[in-house]
């Protein structure tokens, strides 16, 4: 069995990793690069393996550095099925279209210069039409179900606490009478986050591909997040200027939205009109009120008190582009927008607007990946460049870090040790170079953890268990399988439904324990 490190390996997007088995070509992941342009130059390569021959994609979550280069995938022949959480699925039915109207519109740009300057004109990696015709190619799944995807193969997506649908996969894989078991982190969710749950913890593995995002630092916890956007606000508010946040559409969008209800509920709001300005924020809010029922606990009380906490009054979605261009005569107003590292989207409007005024804030709550125009901005560049000008940077730059939806160095080490025996190997992946680096050492000196940093399109080979396994035996196996079915239901609730299923189940397994005994009394 191999596994190939086809991206996010020494740095942190491009997530794509391919399993090869006796039978089947597994692909975990297929995202797109983002971050500089000698990074995002993989994106219009060759896949490394035809598509046509893969035969199936599992997908942890809908952030476009996981998901984003499935319609090129399918665009270039990939026949099989994505598959992934029902929420995730969702999301992505917003996030990969309008991915492709960023690359058309990026091409579009880039053609224009190319025509003046006598070169020859470049395609898109996909289009929005290609991204619509990749949507029919994902089956959704729900949390903890163990899917069977091939004979040998059986998978289960459980919580990653990162965004809403977001998954850890459980991968067994069987070869020559003997199984092993991988485990995908994806990204591992911060702990006690608005609405999403907190990570779920795996106890065996013998294999660990994990994410390190965040492996070399840890959140500043001296004043929780609420308190210090509250800060922001007011002093924003006192200054006369406006608070422009860039945030990602999925679920740090959702985040503030939830915090600003809390503080308008208290009172502490100033008089600010706030401005969700992102068609995508949009959507994908009406994909987490359609899946609240995966909320967290706390989220799940306060929405019994209020039908739609995301529709809080004084805060406004904008959906046309001349309600966004009126944004910028305004004063005194809290202007959410994407994309969150301010690559792309209607947030560089609203930068080359208020950047060059000292009466306003430009607040980052997630990750600004090296080379972005967001990191650029964090790091203290005295003028940066947007949409063809040199904006001089007088705002006030604040950065929320316990806003990341990643678990710190400590929530990480803190996953790994919830497994119960250590796995063989850890391979560390989605991470720059200190990250990856920092947390293998710590796993090795604090864990006594087998830990490899692996490199961009490397393979490795996967040891199977040395001590062959016994003959399947069908009642066990039956066995095994209820067991798994009953837990998984117990773990996503006891709604009049599912108590109905797990009774089904017990009865099963009372039947399947029968015909054990029956069968060891006749040998």
């Amino acid at each position: 069995m191999k596994l190939q490190f086809l991206g996010a390996a020494g740095i942190v997007t491009g997530s794509c990793f391919l399993l090869d088995t006796v039978n089947a070509r597994i692909m975990i992941e297929c995202g797109m690069y983002q971050g500089p342009k000698e990074i995002r130059e993989y994106n219009y390569g060759n896949f490394q393996v035809p598509p046509s021959s893969v035969d199936h994609v599992l997908l942890t979550h809908a952030h476009i550095d996981h998901s984003g280069l499935i319609p090129k995938l399918v665009k270039h022949g990939y026949k099989g099925k994505v598959i992934a959480t029902a929420p995730t699925v969702e999301l992505c039915e917003v996030l990969l279209p309008d991915s492709g109207f960023i690359q058309e519109m990026e091409v579009e740009r880039k053609n224009r210069k190319n025509r003046r300057a006598g070169q020859s004109m470049i395609e898109p990696i996909y289009t929005v039409d290609d991204a619509y015709r990749s949507l029919s190619h994902f089956k959704p799944v729900m949390y903890d179900e163990i899917v069977q995807i091939t004979p040998d193969i059986r998978a289960r997506f459980v919580d990653a606490g990162h965004i809403l649908g977001s998954a850890m996969i459980e991968l067994w894989v069987r070869e020559n009478e003997s199984e092993v078991k991988l485990v995908f982190s994806g990204d591992i969710g911060n702990m006690d986050m608005p609405i999403v749950k907190d990570p779920s913890s795996i106890d065996q593995a013998d294999y660990v591909i994990m994410e390190s995002t965040y492996g070399s630092r840890l959140h500043d916890q001296q004043k929780g997040e609420m308190e210090l956007l509250y800060d922001a606000i007011r002093d924003t508010y006192q200054k006369g200027g406006n608070l422009i946040i860039p945030a990602f559409a999925v679920e740090r969008t959702q985040d503030l939205i939830y915090h600003l209800y809390l503080l308008m509920e208290a009172g502490r709001m100033p008089p600010m009109q706030v401005y969700i300005d992102s068609p995508l924020a949009t959507a994908a809010t009406a994909v987490f009120w359609e899946h609240r029922d995966v909320f967290d606990r706390e989220t799940t009380d306060l929405i019994k008190k209020r039908d739609n906490l995301f529709r809080a009054p004084g805060i406004k979605f904008t959906r046309s582009v001349e309600e966004s261009r009126a944004l910028n005569s305004i004063d005194r107003a809290v202007i959410i927008s994407a994309s969150g590292m301010c690559e792309a989207g209607r947030i560089r409007h609203h930068l080359k607007y208020n950047l060059w005024r000292p009466e306003s804030t430009v607040l980052f709550v997630g990750y600004q990946a090296q080379g972005s125009l967001g990191r650029l901005i964090l790091d203290g560049a005295k003028s940066v460049r947007i949409l063809g000008d040199e904006i001089a940077v007088k705002a006030d730059i604040r950065f929320i870090e316990g806003y990341s939806a990643h678990a710190d160095q400590a929530g990480l080490v803190g996953w790994v040790k919830n497994f119960t025996s250590l796995p063989r190997e850890i391979f560390l992946v989605h991470g720059e170079p200190e990250s990856l680096h920092t947390l293998a050492a710590l796993l090795r000196s604090e864990l006594g953890a087998g830990v490899t940093v692996p490199k961009l399109r490397q393979t490795v080979d996967l040891v199977m268990p040395t001590t062959a396994a016994e003959p399947a035996d069908p009642i066990r196996s039956a066995y095994i399988s209820l067991t798994e079915k009953i837990e998984g239901l117990l773990r996503t609730g006891t709604s009049a439904e599912r108590r109905g299923e797990i009774l089904r189940l017990l009865a099963e397994l009372e039947s399947t324990v029968d015909r054990g005994l029956n069968k060891a009394a006749g040998q």
